[in-house]
C-alpha cells in the first residue's frame, strides 16, 4: 500500500531532507502588522526576526484554510497513494491537528491518519523522517503509528527564553500567572508537561546558569534511559551561541550525536528572539 507522509512547516527539516524522502510540507501563516506570510514560502527565518524587531505590533500565527487541506489530500489520492499519514504540531499549541481529524474522513478512497505529534520543531521533524523511512519499506500505517508512539514517548525538551510576553499573549503559557512576577535578569526555562502544554520550569539567574541548569537535567535524564540519545539544539535567530553550546555539550558527550536547528518564524512567534533549547530522543538512526 501506497502512503504519503504530510507534515507542517514547523518541522524545520532541511530542503534536501524534503525532497530525499518525497514529504508533503503545508506552510503554516505567521501574520506580521496585518500582512500574512507562509512560513519557509514567502518569508526565511532571517527575514521573520528582522522584521520582529521593528514591527508595530505582535506577531500572530494562523491556521492553513482546511479546504486547502481536502485538496491536497485529494490530489495524493489522485496520484495513486491509498494512505496519508499528516503528522503535525502539538495540538496544545494549535487547533490544526482537530481541525484536520474534522476532515480525514471527507476524501472517498484515501485513508488519512491524523497524527498530534504533541511538539514541534525538529523533534516533530524526527518523527517525519523515521515515518518516511518506514513508509518507503513500504511497511503499513499501523506500524508506522506504533513506532512514532513509541518514539515520541522518549522526547526530552528544555527551552530558554529572553521574555515570555510573546507566550503570554498567545496564550501558549499555561502557568504564567505563577511566573509572571520577578522576571528582571531572570531566564526563564521552558519545558512541556505531561499534558503537552509548554510551563514555565524554573527561574535562573544569568544564561549561563540557564545553560548550566538545563544540561544539569539532561544528565539526569540520559542517565535514566537505557537506549542511545541523540541531541538537538534549537536556536532563534543565535547561531553563534547554538555552536558554542554544541562545542561545550560535545566536548562532555564526544560519542553523542548532537543536531543543530532553529526556531523559524511560526514558533519564534511565541519564544522571541535569541531562544535557545536542548532538546533529545532515542537515537532512532540506530534502532532499525
Amino acid at each position: 500500500m501506497k502512503t504519503a507522509i504530510v507534515t507542517d512547516s514547523t518541522c524545520y527539516l532541511t530542503k534536501e531532507e524534503i525532497v530525499d524522502n518525497n514529504l508533503v510540507v503545508v506552510p503554516i501563516p505567521v501574520v506580521i502588522d496585518g500582512k500574512s506570510y507562509d512560513e519557509g514560502v514567502d518569508i526565511t527565518s532571517k527575514e521573520f526576526y528582522e522584521k520582529l524587531r521593528t514591527s508595530g505590533s505582535f506577531p500572530s500565527t494562523t491556521q492553513p484554510p482546511l479546504g486547502k487541506m481536502i485538496a491536497l489530500y485529494t490530489s495524493l489520492r489522485d496520484q495513486g497513494y491509498e494512505n496519508v499519514i499528516s503528522i503535525h504540531l502539538a495540538s496544545t499549541i494549535s487547533g490544526f491537528v482537530n481541525n484536520l481529524k474534522s476532515i480525514k474522513d471527507e476524501i472517498d478512497g484515501l485513508n488519512v491518519y491524523v497524527y498530534d505529534s504533541e511538539i514541534t520543531v525538529r523533534l516533530m521533524g524526527s518523527l517525519v523522517l523515521e515515518a518516511a523511512r518506514m513508509a518507503r519499506e513500504g511497511q503499513e500505517p499501523t506500524q508506522i503509528l506504533s513506532r512514532l508512539n513509541q518514539l515520541r514517548a522518549t522526547f526530552g525538551e528544555y527551552f530558554i527564553v529572553d521574555d515570555l510576553q510573546n507566550l503570554v499573549r498567545g496564550g501558549r503559557l499555561s502557568n504564567a500567572s505563577a511566573f509572571i512576577g520577578g522576571l528582571l535578569k531572570i531566564k526563564p526555562i521552558l519545558t512541556f508537561n505531561e499534558a503537552h502544554e509548554i510551563v514555565a520550569f524554573e527561574k535562573v539567574r544569568s544564561t549561563k546558569k540557564a545553560l548550566a541548569r538545563v544540561e544539569e537535567l539532561f544528565a539526569e535524564n540520559k542517565a535514566k534511559v537505557d537506549y542511545p540519545l541523540r541531541a538537538i539544539i534549537i536556536h532563534a535567530n543565535d547561531k553563534a551561541a547554538a555552536v558554542k553550546w554544541q562545542e561545550r555539550l560535545q566536548t562532555k558527550y564526544p560519542d553523542l550525536p548532537i543536531e543543530l536547528s532553529y526556531f523559524g518564524p511560526v514558533i519564534g512567534t511565541h519564544l522571541g528572539e535569541k531562544a535557545l533549547a536542548l532538546a533529545w530522543l532515542e537515537d532512532y538512526t540506530k534502532a532499525k
